[in-house]
């Protein structure tokens, strides 16, 4: 038997299976090396080839890498048996002829198919022995990696319907910081605004623990900016800043609230690190009180507010890192 050549199987084996579990089942860990480095590739790929109508093509990025990431994990585990089978010519034996007989490259790499797909054995089994065993490892492998694909697709599926629900309920509210504010002031207060902050403060607090879990989430990108979170969050914090720092004292929503809110997004903006995105190389435009000033809602001056913006210069070049990074503009109001 060729030692080597088992060796090398055996890794590509443990290297798919660890993987898989790595990025299905280890929430605090991401993803596994072998899917970190698809998901970047496959970005970086797409991001370079696409010039043209960049959100709806790139909306396709996160599909896509999903299914590579998949075929990734199979492959290996294809491979790494069919390597391994192949250390011996003996280890499998071919049926179908009158006389049994060694099996060639072919036929090993059926009888894999075959049992890493949970079908059987097809037209070869195993020598007797050690190698039967091997044999009921591959189709147990092959079962589980199953599972793992299944868990892995539902799971990110269901972040994405998270993103696109928090966007809509953002965006819903207006398309900029200070048309969220407009469209929730009522002429003399903010009716409803404590259960929407506290809607969105959850839907972002699920999202947060998804992306943690499953780091492609970051590469599902909406074909527009009501169908990505990423303008969308910047939108929700630029309205916590104006409802925060932009308002008259009475007139601002409680202050547990606030804190509660502003520290869902911060911990939000923490999974960024994970998926490579990082602040911007400069200070996204801020809220203009304008707007709001002139529909009557009590806001403080200009300089006021600017000087509360100083504290945020970070925290406002990570968000717009982020939208950048998912080729969109930073959602600006008119004054």
């Amino acid at each position: 038997m060729n030692v080597l050549l088992f060796i090398i199987g055996l890794i590509l084996v443990l290297l798919s299976l660890l993987d898989a579990l790595w990025t299905v089942l280890w929430v605090d860990g991401g993803a596994g090396p072998v899917t970190d480095q698809v998901t970047n590739g496959v970005w970086w790929v797409m991001r370079k080839l696409i010039r043209t109508k960049r959100n709806y093509w790139l909306s396709l990025a996160g599909p896509l890498i999903q299914t590579v990431t998949v075929f990734v994990w199979v492959g290996l585990l294809w491979a790494g048996w069919v390597i391994m089978f192949s250390a011996d010519p003996n280890a499998l034996i071919y049926a179908r002829t009158p006389e049994p007989q060694p099996t060639t490259l072919i036929d090993r790499i059926y009888f894999v198919a075959f049992s890493i797909s949970t079908m059987g054995n097809g037209d070869a089994y195993p020598s007797r022995g050690g190698w039967e065993i091997a044999a009921s490892f591959t189709t147990l492998s092959g079962t589980l990696l199953i599972s793992m694909v299944v868990s892995f697709l539902l799971s990110v599926i269901g972040g994405v319907t998270t993103k696109q629900s928090l966007a809509s309920q953002i965006t819903g509210l207006g398309n900029s910081a200070e048309e969220f504010v407009l469209n929730i002031w009522d002429g003399k207060g903010f009716p409803g605004l404590d259960l929407q902050l506290m809607s969105m403060s959850s839907q972002l607090g699920t999202l947060t623990e998804q992306q943690l879990a499953y780091p492609i989430l970051h590469r599902y990108h909406g074909a527009s900016p009501k169908h990505d979170s990423a303008p969308a969050v910047a939108i929700l914090d630029d309205t916590l800043t104006i409802l925060k720092y932009g308002l008259q004292e009475p007139y601002r929503p409680a202050p547990a609230l606030l804190i509660s809110a502003r520290s869902t997004v911060h911990t939000y903006l923490k999974t960024l690190a994970s998926a490579s995105i990082y602040p911007a190389d400069h200070v996204p435009p801020s809220p203009d009180l304008t707007s709001l000033r002139q529909a009557g809602i009590p806001v403080v001056s200009d300089e006021e507010f600017m000087r509360s913006l100083n504290d945020l210069t970070h925290r406002r070049k990570l968000l717009l890192g982020l939208v950048e990074r998912n080729s969109f503009k930073w959602p600006q109001g008119t004054s």
